[in-house]
C-alpha cells in the first residue's frame, strides 16, 4: 500500500513538471507578442541599417571637420572681413549683413549641440558595431516563439504519453535538450557582452532621436545656408572689388564646400528623423540586458523540470488497474 502511495505521488510529480514545462515553453512563445516584438524589433533592425553608414570614424571625423571649417569661416568673416569692408569703404557704417550676423551669435549652441551629437555617435561606435554583430532583429521573436512552442508542445506529447502509460523518457529527454539548448544560446549568440552595450546605446541616443532635437538641426542648416548665402552673393563680391589685406581662406573653402556639406549632412539628419518611430519601438521593449535572462532563466527551469521527469525507472507509468484518477490529482 505504501508502495502504491509512492508510486502514485511519483507520477503525480512528474506530471506536474511536465505541465510546468509546458507552461514556461507557451510563456516563452507568447513573449513575442505580449512586447510587441515582432513589430518592433524589425523597426530596430532597420534603424541599425540606416545608422550603419555613419557610424564609423571616418564619417564622423568628416563631420568634425565641417563644423571646424564653418567655425573657422564664421570667425574669419566677422572678425576680419566685414571689419575691413567697413573700413575701406566698401560698404557704409550701419550696414549689416543679417544672416552672417545671425549664424554669428547662434554658432555657439549650433556648435556644441552638433558637437554633442557627433560625440555621442562616437562614444557609441563599439556598442553599435556589438548590436549589428546580433542576429538580424527579425529573428528575434522566433528565437523565443519556435523554442517556447516546440517545448510546450513536446511537454504536453509526453504527458499525453505518460497518462497513457507509455514511456515518456524520450521526450523527457528531449526537453532537456531544449532546456539546455535555450540556456546555451545567449553564450552562442555572445549575447551577454553585445546586448549590455545595445542598452547602454539605446541610453546614449535616447537624449537625439526626438522629434525636437531633429528639427532643432534641421534649422541650423537654414542657419548656416543663410549666412553661406550671404557671403556668396554680398560679401565675396565685394571682396573681390577692394585690395582687402584679409585672409578668406576659411570663408572661400565653406562657400565652395557648402553644397558637400549639405550633401553628407542632410542625409544623416533625414536619417534621424525617419527613425525616430524606429527607436521608440524599440526603446519601449525591455532593456537590451534583460534578453540573454529571458533564455537563461526559462531554459534553466525547463532543463531542472524535465530532468527531474526523465530521472524515473519505472516509467513507462501505468496506472494501477481500476484507478482512473487523473495523475494530477
Amino acid at each position: 500500500m505504501a508502495d502504491d502511495t509512492g508510486e502514485r505521488t511519483r507520477r503525480q510529480g512528474r506530471a506536474r513538471a511536465l505541465i510546468a514545462i509546458a507552461v514556461i515553453g507557451f510563456a516563452l512563445a507568447a513573449a513575442p507578442a505580449v512586447f510587441q516584438m515582432f513589430s518592433r524589433a524589425p523597426a530596430g533592425g532597420d534603424m541599425i541599417d540606416d545608422f550603419d553608414r555613419y557610424m564609423t570614424v571616418a564619417e564622423i571625423e568628416q563631420f568634425r571637420g565641417y563644423l571646424d571649417l564653418i567655425d573657422a569661416a564664421d570667425a574669419e568673416v566677422t572678425d576680419s572681413v566685414v571689419p575691413a569692408l567697413l573700413e575701406t569703404g566698401a560698404v557704409e557704417d550701419g550696414t549689416t549683413f543679417g544672416s552672417i550676423e545671425s549664424l554669428h551669435t547662434q554658432w555657439p549652441d549650433i556648435d556644441a549641440d552638433m558637437t554633442d551629437l557627433l560625440d555621442t555617435m562616437n562614444s557609441n561606435l563599439g556598442n553599435f558595431d556589438s548590436v549589428a554583430s546580433l542576429p538580424p532583429f527579425a529573428l528575434f521573436p522566433w528565437f523565443f516563439f519556435l523554442p517556447g512552442l516546440i517545448v510546450g508542445i513536446a511537454a504536453l506529447v509526453t504527458l499525453a504519453m505518460v497518462r497513457r502509460g507509455r514511456s515518456g523518457r524520450a521526450g523527457a529527454l528531449l526537453l532537456v535538450v531544449l532546456g539546455v539548448a535555450i540556456v546555451l544560446a545567449p553564450a552562442v549568440f555572445q549575447m551577454f557582452t553585445r546586448a549590455p552595450d545595445g542598452a547602454a546605446m539605446i541610453d546614449d541616443f535616447r537624449p537625439m532621436m526626438t522629434e525636437e532635437r531633429v528639427g532643432r538641426v534641421q534649422g541650423y542648416f537654414i542657419t548656416m545656408g543663410a549666412a553661406e548665402g550671404e557671403i556668396r552673393n554680398k560679401v565675396a563680391p565685394l571682396v573681390a572689388d577692394e585690395d582687402l589685406q584679409v585672409t578668406v581662406t576659411a570663408t572661400e573653402q565653406f562657400s565652395d564646400e557648402w553644397p558637400t556639406i549639405v550633401g553628407n549632412f542632410a542625409p544623416m539628419v533625414a536619417t534621424m528623423g525617419d527613425n525616430i518611430d524606429n527607436f521608440e519601438g524599440i526603446d519601449a521593449l525591455p532593456t537590451f540586458s534583460l534578453f540573454p535572462w529571458f533564455f537563461v532563466i526559462p531554459g534553466l527551469l525547463i532543463t531542472a523540470l524535465a530532468v527531474f521527469a526523465s530521472r524515473s525507472p519505472d516509467l513507462p507509468i501505468s496506472q494501477p488497474k481500476g484507478n482512473n484518477h487523473d495523475l494530477t490529482q
